[in-house]
């Protein structure tokens, strides 16, 4: 039975899972990234974790009494929106920019003059604005190609860049729909050559470089698969990309994604759409979740009053949490401000109204693709440490007027083992 690894590669380190062709898991290994001077970040010690966790992952399977030759296929997810710029032997020739790099202001209003109205690439934060950043960087022009995170460490496994997928090279301003770069970027004096060779995710790439396939003992013909990104191999670690599937995950933040058979896209309300196999993965990122529970209590405290809580009764507060201001869905509003009164006296009322609103925007996030052409999920998978809270599992049940699921797996790096699979 041959073994998909898949790699997720995130902001402080990288997780690994390798499944079988049934699904299972089989090993895992995570570990962090070494430090980095956050003002000058250097990917090749991502690529340097990389080779750790693969070598601790066949070492893992050898001890299980399996060979790392049982691997046929390979795919890496990373953080949406970061990326480089390589040379054609994928030597970094610029700083990496991370997802969460901001102020590329001059970047922006050169590409507000040329973008469509309400475009993904829009905003100082945009990745298309880092990209600018980076190609002004290079002032030797030395570079050949500008990769998402995901891709340098694709072309790090392959030996061969210039690649990407549907996903990361969305919000740098590739359109899935019409399968090219848009036209106008050359307005922005982008040399289309640096611009990555975009595939579908779960596409065939290449086969691992022999270097690597020696340097691990691994099969020289292992296949190097594009990959996604993490939010969306997350997804995948959780459902099956069937129209209606759903994901909401609750972590720090408020995360929902459905799959459509359409394309949904409205960036007023901060909903845009990544092409995934034969459908659409519709959703947002709200700002709301429980970063706004960890600095209100403790996690005993949460426990304790949850327990206390009748989630078949609505205390009436209609609150808006947020840690600070700015909503980005299904609001988007960078000046909207969190609402947290009245404040009752009983903390256990407190604690209900909060998990109450929470879980009324949950679902006007859901009813907001619906509005849109989108149908409001059948099945709806829960993820993340909030999902382990069954008192708000159950107002959020009440609120949605649907049972939810606990998924089995909710790593990203399962989910882009699974695309790895599929090619497996």
């Amino acid at each position: 039975m041959s073994l998909a690894l898949g790699l997720d590669i995130g902001t402080s380190g990288i997780r690994t899972a390798i499944i079988d062709t049934d699904g299972n898991l089989i090993s895992q290994y995570q570990l962090k990234h070494a430090a980095q001077n956050t003002n000058l970040i250097d990917a090749e010690l991502w690529w340097e974790s990389t080779q750790d966790c693969i070598r601790k992952q066949c070492l893992a399977l050898q001890e299980l009494g399996r060979s790392p030759h049982e691997i046929s296929a390979l795919a890496v997810d990373g953080t949406s929106g970061t990326m480089l710029l390589t040379d054609a032997n994928l030597r970094p020739v610029t700083q990496a920019l991370m997802y969460n790099s901001k102020g590329f202001h001059r970047e922006a209003q050169l590409i507000n003059c040329v973008a469509p109205d309400l475009h993904i690439t829009q905003g100082s934060t945009s990745a298309l604005a880092r990209a600018l950043y980076l190609i002004g960087e290079d002032k030797e022009n030395r570079a050949n190609h500008l990769l998402h995170q995901a891709d340098f460490i694709m072309a790090k496994l392959s030996g061969v860049g210039g690649y990407s997928d549907y996903n990361n090279s969305l919000k740098t301003g590739f359109d899935p729909e019409a399968e090219t770069w848009p036209d106008w970027l050359s307005e922005l004096g982008i040399n289309k050559a640096l611009l990555p060779e975009v595939v579908a995710p779960g596409n065939a790439v290449a086969t691992i470089s022999n270097t690597v396939a020696k340097k691990f003992n691994l099969s020289d013909d292992v296949k190097v698969i594009a990959g996604t990104t993490d939010s969306i191999a997350a997804f995948l670690a959780c459902a099956e990309p069937h129209p209606g599937m759903a994901v909401t995950s609750l972590g720090t933040t408020l995360v929902i994604k459905v799959m459509s058979k359409t394309r949904i896209d409205d960036p007023q309300i901060g909903l845009y759409s990544h092409r995934l196999g034969k459908g659409w993965l519709a959703g947002g990122a709200s700002n709301t979740g429980g970063g706004i529970l960890a600095r209100l209590f403790t996690p005993d405290e949460i426990e304790t009053l949850s327990s206390r809580i009748d989630p078949k009764v609505s205390p009436g507060l209609n609150y808006y949490p947020l840690l600070t201001s700015g909503e980005r869905f299904p609001i988007n509003d960078p000046d909207l401000e969190p609402c947290l009164i009245p404040r009752p006296e009983n903390d256990v009322e407190f604690l209900h109204g909060i998990l109450e609103s929470i879980a009324k925007i949950e679902s006007d996030c859901y009813y907001a693709i619906q509005k849109r052409g989108g149908a409001f999920p059948h099945t709806i998978y829960t993820a993340g440490g909030g999902s382990s809270n069954q008192i708000w599992t159950a107002i959020r049940e009440k609120t949605l007027g649907q049972k939810l699921l606990k998924a089995n797996h909710t790593e990203a790096a399962v989910g882009v083992a699974k695309l790895a699979l599929s090619r497996a």
